[in-house]
């Protein structure tokens, strides 16, 4: 775990304007009322520390098996969310698209993106195909910029089978610890300028 400044440092390293997400980490067996502390502790901290550099959060997303989880749990999504806004009502909530996440966000009127994943697999539920299951993570990136592309010209999630869950896509995650992920992601941004797509920062907008 990094300390108070050596998160710091790492946030002033790009030597530029910066703007900072924060992620979220709850244990699933804690209580209702600890689980919408803990997160509204943890954003005062990234927001402490961000003020220290100059910066701001922008963002928040709920990160690895917290993500998973309150992808299908609405209740688990909505007590992280009303905390995280608790400590900043205009905070943009990242969303995995056409999941319990999305729901949540458009029920409490918040600003909001929605996001797909470049390097995984989606099961028709919306949700991410197990990584232990064959195929559910991708590592071509060639195979990733396509998926991509279809994906944006149709509005839509394209899952394993095939179907098309319509959504809105306003931001693509790509999972720095897939091994080749600089190469994915510099070829994913290649097809899609070349395709057409223009790439810029989501806005600060809600959408019910």
């Amino acid at each position: 775990m990094a300390t108070e400044g050596s998160q710091a440092r790492l946030l002033d390293s790009s030597g530029g304007p910066l703007r900072v997400s924060g992620t979220l980490f709850v244990h699933p067996d804690i209580n209702g009322a600890v689980r919408e502390r803990i997160p509204t502790i943890i954003i005062d901290e990234h927001e402490a520390m961000a003020r220290l550099v100059g910066a701001e959060v922008r963002h928040l997303k709920l990160h690895g098996a917290l993500a998973n989880m309150a992808s299908e749990d609405a209740a688990m999504a909505e007590a992280c969310y009303r905390a995280a806004l608790k400590v900043d009502p205009e905070i943009i909530i990242v969303v995995l698209a056409a999941t319990e996440m999305e729901r949540v966000v458009r029920d409490l009127g918040c600003n909001w993106a929605g996001e797909i994943f470049a390097d995984r697999a989606y099961n028709d539920d919306a949700t991410l195909v197990d990584r232990r299951k064959p195929g559910a993570v991708i590592h071509d990136g060639e195979v990733a910029a396509e998926r991509m592309l279809g994906m944006l010209a149709a509005d839509a999630i394209i899952t394993e089978s095939g179907k098309h869950i319509p959504t809105r896509i306003d931001t693509i995650c790509l999972h720095g610890d897939t091994p080749g992920a600089a190469k994915m992601a510099r070829v994913i941004r290649e097809r899609l300028i070349a395709g057409g797509i223009t790439i810029e920062r989501f806005a600060a907008r809600n959408r019910l």
